[in-house]
């Protein structure tokens, strides 16, 4: 009862404040001429559902506002979900942040240089927000620009899978365009910098069933084992419009059909998606750029010097 009492005080209170202003009382007086007009009135059935459109305004607001903070955490939860899922560290009802916590290592690298970037928080940093800020971003220049984003970041943040104190993978944020929209996703790769350990495209509107299948976990399974850089040099695909590699150079690419694998070359060609010729060269295209020169080459290059040390 003493609590009731005081909710009525409040409610007392915040009327009469807000009988201190001159639109509320005309409110007050506007509704209740409204309500004492007959069911069939016009101006009655009017002021209702505009009332009730406000209503429901006001509600929504509230509740967007206040899941806000539930969204951010679910977003990042399913970022981790997917850094754990490309590095092979997913466990069925683990605790996902927990989990991501002790196995993985966020850092950031500066594109240009491939050094680690020490003075910016890599928990805070959202690559895909850094592109849109132009002094966070660089133009990328028509000639280079095989992936089709137009703008990159500065700078990106890369995983790092450590065992035993060693690195074990890397992951490697990257994204460029298909057929239909900007795929985004990360490629793992083995502490070499140079073979590939899995595939994950997290956010894509490729169709169904064709591009699409760029989720397909069978299709993500023949990325295992494939070399991103030529250790020799790699002509055309006959199978492909896939353009060729020297020495040193991105070779990772999607072909025609299914790859031959006793033939030179196999090592960096994957199955390409059937029915989907333009995401293929798109997913091709986009791989070849984040490990090119103009991506992550320049920081694979430290890495692969570190660990031959």
């Amino acid at each position: 009862m003493t609590e009731k009492k005081i909710n009525c005080k409040h409610m007392t209170a915040i009327c009469e404040k807000l009988n201190e202003y001159e639109s509320y009382r005309k409110f007050i007086v506007y509704k209740d001429k409204v309500l004492a007009l007959g069911n069939d009135s016009l101006e009655k059935t009017i002021a209702i559902a505009v009332a009730l459109c406000l209503v429901c305004a006001v509600l929504v607001s509230f509740a967007a506002v206040a899941l806000k903070p539930l969204q951010i955490d679910n977003k990042a939860a399913d970022m981790k979900k997917n850094i754990l899922d490309v590095a092979g560290l997913l466990e069925e009802g683990a605790n996902i942040n927990t989990a991501f916590a002790e196995k993985i290592e966020a850092k950031i690298v500066d594109l240009e240089t491939g050094a680690y970037v020490e003075n910016i928080n890599a928990d805070e940093f959202d690559q895909r927000k850094a592109a849109k800020d132009p002094a966070q971003s660089i133009a990328i220049p028509k000639d280079k620009d095989i992936a089709h984003i137009r703008v990159k970041a500065k700078y990106a943040k890369v995983f790092l899978v450590k065992e035993g104190g060693k690195l074990k993978s890397i992951i490697l944020p990257m994204h460029g365009y298909g057929l239909w929209s900007t795929l985004y996703g990360f490629l793992s790769l083995e502490a070499d910098g140079q073979t590939v350990q899995s595939i994950n495209f997290y956010d894509q509107q490729e169709t169904p069933g064709l591009g699409g299948e760029v989720v397909n976990p069978n299709w993500r399974a023949l990325w295992k084992g494939k070399k991103v850089y030529a250790e020799s040099e790699q002509h055309s695909a006959d199978k492909g419009s896939i353009a060729e590699a020297s020495i040193g150079e991105p070779a990772l690419s999607l072909i025609k059909g299914a790859v031959d694998t006793t033939r030179p070359g196999s090592q960096y060609q994957v199955d390409g998606l059937a029915g989907a010729t333009l995401t293929s060269t798109g997913v091709t295209n986009l791989v070849r750029y984040w490990m090119g020169d103009e991506g992550f080459a320049p920081y694979l290059k430290k890495v692969r010097t570190v660990q031959g040390s």
